[in-house]
């Protein structure tokens, strides 16, 4: 079968639109990592990644874009680190622990983006693409804790994975304000990881104890 001239034209266009956004992708996550998101300008980052700065906004249609673009990937890679980990774990709390301590960690590294990171995934625009990819990750997490706890419930239905759900939810909202300390200033000097750990144990018990 032959190639037509479009065929290769539309997969030499193709190709051209990965380079340029693994392009960008790259030189935002390189900029965010070493100035941290509040020191970085799209123009830097489109200089970085020699391409023109309308080029860079139709790959992402501001800089906060450009943070979830990057850090959606670290939160995917962090929850697919805590889902192994979570195997290995008997108890269902000490299994949504080891499901949310790498977000934790990963967290730490740079905690300025983090904070940005959370703002934009939860406040930014609706209609941004990289947000829902975001928001996906974080069903994603609070599915993975339902399907843990309903696992641990012989016989559990529907109506229990729902309230499974809930419990989920819950802790991402733990989490979401443990990330968030550092801009808020709430409850200097607590470690953060003892507060999910006690946080997680707190949800888990009430979920069990709701369907005793």
């Amino acid at each position: 079968m032959m190639t037509t001239p479009e065929a290769v034209q539309g997969g030499r266009r193709m190709r051209n639109k990965q380079d340029k956004h693994s392009r960008i992708f790259e030189a935002a996550a390189a900029l965010f990592a070493e100035r941290g998101f509040g020191s970085v300008t799209t123009q830097q980052i489109s200089e970085r990644a020699d391409v023109a700065a309308g080029t860079l906004f139709r790959y992402a249609a501001s800089k906060g874009e450009l943070l979830l673009m990057v850090y959606n990937a670290e939160f995917r890679a962090a929850l697919e680190q805590g889902e192994r980990a979570a195997r290995s774990e008997a108890d269902p709390a000490q299994a949504v622990l080891a499901m949310t301590r790498p977000i934790l960690e990963a967290a730490d590294r740079r905690v300025e983006n983090t904070v940005a990171y959370q703002r934009e995934l939860l406040f930014g625009a609706p209609t941004e693409q990289y947000r829902a990819e975001g928001l996906a990750e974080v069903a994603r997490l609070e599915t993975m804790i339902a399907e843990r706890l309903t696992a641990a419930v012989p016989g559990a239905g529907k109506e229990l994975f729902a309230r499974a759900l809930l419990a989920g939810r819950s802790v991402f909202a733990v989490l979401h304000l443990i990330l968030a300390r550092p801009s808020t200033g709430a409850h200097p000097g607590r470690d953060a990881t003892d507060d999910l750990r006690d946080q997680i144990a707190q949800i888990v018990a009430g979920f069990f104890a709701s369907i005793e």
